[in-house]
């Protein structure tokens, strides 16, 4: 945590050419804190508070219409519309700071050291399942040339394995999409599976050609630290959000 009630990740700690973060309830403490929706007064503020916290212009702060899709967008400049059904971002400019929000969901956030690009990225059940870590991936080998093993991951604060119960449609999907995918489903004592999005997000990671020692997991559960991060499970759909971004520095 920084003075801004911040969070920082140890995996991004030697490269000073990013930003990188995850906010809390207490970054911008409110009741409902959010960043894209239909009250544009209230987001519109929300993105200024937090670009003062960062030093850097609201109109820098990059937000998808998040839809649970697994569509990847790259960004080259500040978008004139609102980028609809889209949940991760890319991009290699230097100033544009690549944001989604969670209340549950994982954030992933993907940095290469060597080509200077970055990522942005929302997964819930249905992104986790629909590969969009690794579609994401792809698209930075794609654009940029990027080579997994030089890529750096930090999965943030979601709900944790302990708690998320899911059913059959999630397990059956978590079977036919990720690798080993009996380690990340554990039956509870009433007959439940409870699905690990971070160890799934994690094996998606290494599948797709990245180094262990260079991903961080967070595990950090948004659930259960109440006095920390929104959960949508916890408080319902109309919670606030965390926020968590990525930027090449100017």
């Amino acid at each position: 945590m920084d003075n801004h009630n911040l969070i920082r990740y140890k995996i991004f700690t030697d490269q000073s050419w990013l930003v990188a973060f995850t906010t809390t309830k207490d970054t911008l403490p409110r009741k409902s804190v959010r960043f894209t929706g239909e009250d544009e007064q209230e987001y519109l503020e929300n993105r200024r508070e937090l670009a003062a916290l960062l030093d850097i212009d609201s109109e820098q702060l990059v937000f998808p219409r998040q839809t649970h899709s697994s569509t990847v967008c790259k960004i080259d400049e500040t978008p004139e519309n609102e980028l609809k059904e889209t949940d991760a971002l890319v991009t290699n400019k230097a100033g544009l700071c690549l944001c989604v929000q969670t209340a549950d969901c994982v954030p992933v956030l993907l940095a290469d050291p060597k080509k200077r690009v970055v990522a942005a990225v929302h997964a819930g059940w249905r992104g986790t399942v629909g590969k969009i870590v690794s579609q994401t991936i792809e698209k930075l080998q794609q654009d940029f040339g990027c080579n997994p093993d030089d890529l750096l991951a930090a999965v943030g604060p979601s709900i944790g394995p302990e708690v998320y119960e899911v059913g059959a449609e999630v397990v059956e999907a978590a079977h036919k999409a990720i690798p080993e995918a009996s380690k990340t489903l554990h039956l509870n004592f009433t007959g439940k599976y409870h699905f690990d999005l971070w160890g799934a997000n994690r094996l998606l990671l290494l599948d797709a050609g990245l180094k262990e020692s260079n991903i961080e997991v967070l595990e950090a559960c948004s659930y259960r630290i109440n006095e920390k991060y929104f959960s949508a499970r916890r408080d319902g759909v109309y919670t606030g959000r965390m926020v968590t971004g990525i930027m090449l520095r100017e």
